[in-house]
């Protein structure tokens, strides 16, 4: 099949640094880890605050909604220490990740600095990274912990990271499943790539870019380059 759509590649032409997502970005989202992280932020919610399930559950989708993560919330609302809750919740099973040869290739293949930056912890990152085949590719690994524990979609969450990697962010790209965490960084002069199965069901002035598949885009940006 012939495809059709709008060549990507002159618009990254002037890019430097390739930000990356890390959960439901450099792995589908049916391998489903956040099922198990989620399950493990609701228990954690449950004994930290000493309520039940329920009142639980409500409490880390609330907190996701309003401050951008439930540890955001947690800290804010209830004083909760994130180091011992960021180690808890991300002891899960990567069982269901595989190595990707071809979208390790595509990353490979980017010129300058590549990075990423995820709202979950550093460790946690290299866990999935090596997992996935990916580990050494990377000139940098940021967690929340490097952010000061401040979130996506934080602007000034944005400001640290990118000022410790030594980003520019008007010669830089961001790929990211969650689309308000593209918001800070388009506002900031970035490359902004939405990675997801489906498109938004509305344009997003916000994100220049969808793909439901990161490799073959990331194929497609430096064919020939």
């Amino acid at each position: 099949m012939t495809d059709t759509r709008p060549d990507p590649k002159p618009d990254f032409a002037h890019v430097r640094d390739w930000v990356f997502d890390l959960d439901n970005t450099l792995y589908p989202p049916e391998a489903r880890l956040f099922d198990q992280i989620e399950i493990r932020m609701t228990d954690y919610v449950m004994r930290a605050l000493s309520v039940d399930r329920d009142h639980a559950d409500h409490l880390r989708r609330h907190y996701w909604e309003l401050y951008g993560t439930t540890l955001a919330g947690l800290m804010h609302e209830h004083d909760v220490d994130p180091t011992p809750y960021l180690t808890d919740v991300h002891d899960i099973s990567l069982e269901h990740l595989h190595a990707d040869p071809d979208l390790r290739a595509g990353i490979a293949a980017l010129p300058g600095r590549k990075i990423v930056y995820t709202n979950g912890c550093g460790p946690y990152a290299e866990r999935v990274l090596a997992a996935r085949g990916l580990d050494g590719l990377f000139d940098g690994i940021y967690g929340v912990e490097h952010a000061e524990f401040r979130p996506k979609p934080d602007r000034g969450a944005y400001d640290t990271i990118f000022a410790k990697a030594g980003i520019t962010p008007t010669t830089a790209a961001m790929f990211e499943d969650d689309p308000r965490n593209l918001q800070a960084p388009h506002a900031m002069g970035m490359r902004c790539v939405h990675v997801a199965p489906a498109p938004l069901p509305a344009p997003a002035p916000h994100i220049h870019h969808h793909t439901d598949n990161l490799a073959q885009f990331l194929h497609r940006i430096t064919r020939a380059r």
